[in-house]
């Protein structure tokens, strides 16, 4: 591989995968890293490496050589760590000389006093700390999180919903990987140092999404808004530290952050960002259960 090479990290996601699919489309020396490399699909021509934030040599392997990359995290939130999987890739970065980083934030960013922001304020820290150009994207909720009902679908037509009724400018992450390519790509500077908040084309409530995704079925779903209690429980076992179960759970609660349509989408990539339905069309087998 070349200086040219783009590193691709977390690209067994939703937005690594797409990513790693756009900008080897488009021609651009690929190197997607993944924990689990055996298992990783990719287009013809795409290296693929390991890479783990918790072994700095691994990740030291797989920045060598690349010019820009792609930074992204899944690391839990928690009051009393840091997010160190992105500073371990930040620190990778550096040592490298990998001179564009591209991170992939949350919709607040650092902005705010709750363990949430002051974890991705850090986190946005260490990436503009680590390279000479950056650019940080900040997406509202995902489209894809849709596709956690399709266990319940593929049960029954009552659909446990959390928060069914408040609205959010959900995004598709194909769009979001497009965002990312461009900025990794760009050859005029526009999107060194920006921060590009980023929403779908509408404002839907997850029993709208869930009516549409009926639609794409042919199946008569119905959202239930399972009880509080229910929701907290349910964010634990997923991993989730009280603290930022306290801090979602007040930030969806109090305030409407993540309902703005933002047009960041269209100015960057000149077309409209894909609403909801196209989305749920285009992942039906997975919703249904088959994919």
């Amino acid at each position: 591989m070349t200086e040219d090479t783009v590193l691709v990290t977390g690209a067994s996601g939703h937005v690594g995968a797409e990513l790693v699919a756009q900008l080897a489309a488009g021609g651009h020396r690929v190197r997607a890293m993944t924990r689990r490399p055996a298992q990783l699909a990719v287009p013809d021509g795409v290296e693929v490496v390991a890479g783990d934030a918790d072994d700095p040599a691994s990740l030291d392997a797989a920045f060598a050589g690349a010019a820009r990359a792609f930074v992204m995290s899944a690391q839990q939130v928690a009051a009393d760590a840091v997010p160190a999987h992105v500073e371990a890739l930040a620190g990778a970065a550096a040592r490298a000389g990998t001179g564009r980083l591209v991170l992939l934030s949350v919709l607040s960013g650092g902005e705010g006093d709750d363990v949430l922001a002051a974890w991705w304020g850090r986190a946005e820290r260490a990436v503009v700390d680590a390279a000479p150009e950056w650019t940080v994207l900040r997406p509202g909720r995902f489209m894809s999180n849709a596709l956690g009902w399709a266990p319940q679908i593929a049960r029954g037509d009552e659909i446990a919903v959390p928060f069914a009724h408040r609205p959010a400018t959900s995004i598709d992450p194909a769009d979001i990987a497009a965002v990312a390519a461009a900025a990794l790509t760009d050859v005029t500077g526009r999107h060194a140092g920006a921060v590009h908040r980023l929403s779908g084309p509408a404002a839907l409530t997850p029993a709208e999404e869930l009516a549409e995704v009926a639609t794409v079925l042919g199946r008569p779903l119905r959202a239930v808004e399972p009880p509080l209690e229910q929701v907290r429980a349910g964010m634990a076992r997923g991993g989730m530290s009280e603290a930022a179960i306290d801090a979602v759970l007040a930030r969806t609660l109090r305030s409407d952050d993540g309902a703005e349509v933002l047009p960041t989408v269209e100015h960057v990539l000149g077309r409209p960002a894909r609403p909801f339905a196209a989305w749920a069309r285009a992942h039906r087998a997975e919703l249904a259960g088959a994919g």
